[in-house]
């Protein structure tokens, strides 16, 4: 249940406080880097939390203009998180990156040596 209460408080600490979120997740999407997470399972992992917060808000006694507006925020605010760890994903993907991942010191070198210095 970790992963699943971290993308709640995720989701309503991007109204609280969106700057230092956004060096979270790109800190995060960094990580994920390193776990080598395929960037194309963001998109069902953000529809099937937004159907369970669907479920769960219209099981609720909200009235239905409230329920459509939490649905749209938490929609919005997971979207941007998926969006911006998706994008920090790609970007940090670089030769010298994936070398570290796979802890190979001769990979490393290679990359290091082909990769200029700007797209390390």
């Amino acid at each position: 249940h970790f992963i699943a209460d971290r993308v709640v408080e995720m989701t309503l600490e991007m109204y609280r406080q969106p700057q230092k979120m956004v060096e979270d997740m790109s800190a995060l999407g960094l990580r994920h880097v390193a776990y080598g997470i395929p960037t194309d399972l963001f998109p069902p992992f953000v529809a099937s939390f937004v159907e369970v917060v669907r479920d769960l808000v219209g099981a609720s006694a909200v009235a239905a203009a409230e329920k459509a507006t939490v649905e749209e925020s938490f929609r919005w605010s997971l979207g941007l998180i998926s969006r911006i760890l998706v994008r920090t994903i790609t970007e940090g993907s670089t030769i010298v990156m994936l070398a570290i991942n796979v802890n190979s010191a001769r990979q490393l070198r290679r990359a290091v040596v082909h990769a200029p210095r700007g797209s390390r």
